[in-house]
């Protein structure tokens, strides 16, 4: 099955989506709920921003997004 969240995706886009996904966001020290980029950087961008592997994050937000 094809991955639900992809890297081209907006953080707003995934968060409106999948509500459950902020948790995994979190767990990243992502503060995309209050971070007014969330609705133009998508996943790719953010991650790479922050240092953050960006296959790792789309693992864990897909697990939340089945």
């Amino acid at each position: 099955m094809a991955d639900k969240i992809t890297r081209d995706m907006t953080f707003f886009e995934v968060m409106r989506t999948y509500p459950e996904s902020v948790q995994v966001l979190q767990k990243y020290h992502l503060g995309c709920v209050g971070c007014m980029g969330a609705q133009n950087e998508s996943l790719e961008q953010g991650a790479n921003a922050h240092g953050i592997d960006v296959d790792a994050l789309l693992k864990d937000l897909n697990t939340v997004a089945q």
